[in-house]
């Protein structure tokens, strides 16, 4: 069965909010005082506004690629790195809506994993991000089916390890 592209989406730039506005309250000060009290301040400018543009390029340059076997991240502005879960790892599924994020309709899907490089995994700031997992979740229980995986949870107890020891005499 050949690997078919699901969705392909990135955060949206509500999650650098504090960010820019806390740039954008250093730039207003900073012209404001450098023009009546202190002319050196224009010199906060230039980092507040690089910050910003960083964060900015962050966040753009974050893109999730889900297929229908796996899910892609690709991070990075300069250098860039793609990453690769196998949905069949996916333990579990969890949306969170703050409050912030919900007034303008977006969410954050977090993904429990069994994965080594990412075991908690956060898509943060995206529409629709029910209608996602809705997707995620069909195509995880079917991978599992077809791959025939079987997802095994060990807990210790925090005294010996974990596997409990069994005396057979």
């Amino acid at each position: 069965m050949s690997e078919n592209a699901i969705w392909k989406g990135r955060p949206s730039q509500w999650v650098n909010f504090m960010v820019f506005a806390i740039c954008g309250l250093v730039v207003v000060g900073a012209v404001i005082c450098a023009v009546w009290l202190w002319s050196w301040l224009w010199l906060l400018i230039l980092p507040a506004v690089s910050w910003a543009s960083w964060k900015y390029l962050e966040v753009r340059f974050r893109v999730y690629e889900l297929t229908s076997e796996r899910l892609r991240i690709y991070e990075g502005v300069l250098n860039q790195t793609i990453d690769e879960l196998e949905l069949y790892r996916v333990k579990d599924m969890t949306i969170e809506r703050p409050f912030w994020l919900r007034i303008v309709g977006l969410g954050t899907l977090v993904l429990i994993t069994s994965d080594r490089s990412h075991p908690e995994l956060h898509i943060a700031a995206i529409n629709d991000a029910m209608g996602l997992r809705d997707q995620m979740r069909t195509l995880v229980e079917g991978l599992r089916d077809r791959k025939r995986v079987r997802e095994m949870d060990f807990s210790s107890d925090g005294e010996g390890g974990e596997f409990e020891e069994f005396d057979f005499e």
